[in-house]
């Protein structure tokens, strides 16, 4: 079970709103990679449950978290059934991502407390996600809707807290772009870990943008 409450993990997601979003198949490298992450200033770490032996590294990658980064909230991702859910908060998921919106997925969450972030691509579901209980909502894929749907979801939905998936860059400019627009949080796959075959360079890549994000909050 997750130490944090479902309050506890959106704050702690707010306060620190770059999620990398990661999968790999050897736990020995997913530790390497999220302690990289650690280091360049990460406390919420997404790793995606894409891999036939996913549960199982997650389950070793928990018990390293809690053992030497005890600031850092790690949740799963791609989840799209109760039974896929309650496994990794069994394992200590603090938060569960959907790429999609299942109420069973949503409930499951609520009755453990765990944090749930489903996908929406439209307003009526970025709507419905809130009245099943979603505190956090991820508009995904961010590279097919952009920045400007965020801007125009605004005007109807002003308070709704929105996650961003697909199409965020590692850059200031990218990064200005989708929190001008309204997002609240921006999960960063690919296009963060491109070319880190030597986990040494995740870092220096991430400290410039969550001192970036840090600054342009206060």
């Amino acid at each position: 079970m997750s130490r944090y409450s479902s309050a506890e993990v959106l704050e702690r997601v707010l306060q620190a709103p770059l999620v990398p979003v990661f999968f790999h198949a050897d736990a020995a490298y997913a530790q390497r990679v999220v302690q990289a992450c650690y280091e360049g200033g990460v406390r919420v770490f997404e790793f995606t449950n894409r891999g036939t032996n996913a549960l199982e590294v997650f389950t070793e990658l928990q018990r390293y978290v809690q053992e030497h980064l005890p600031e850092m909230v790690l949740g799963i991702g791609t989840i799209y059934t109760a039974a896929q859910a309650e496994e990794f908060i069994s394992a200590g998921a603090a938060f569960v991502v959907q790429p999609i919106m299942t109420a069973e997925v949503g409930e499951a969450c609520r009755l453990q407390d765990v944090a749930w972030v489903p996908g929406a691509m439209t307003l009526t579901e970025v709507y419905n996600a809130q009245r099943l209980g979603a505190g956090l909502v991820k508009i995904f894929p961010g590279n097919v809707l952009g920045p400007d749907f965020i801007k125009s979801l605004r005007g109807p939905m002003p308070t709704v807290k929105l996650m961003v998936t697909g199409g965020v860059e590692p850059t200031e400019a990218s990064l200005t772009e989708w929190f001008g627009a309204g997002v609240n949080v921006v999960g960063i796959g690919s296009q963060l870990f491109k070319g880190a075959d030597d986990v040494a360079v995740i870092a220096p890549r991430i400290a410039p943008l969550m001192q970036f994000l840090t600054s342009r909050a206060s």
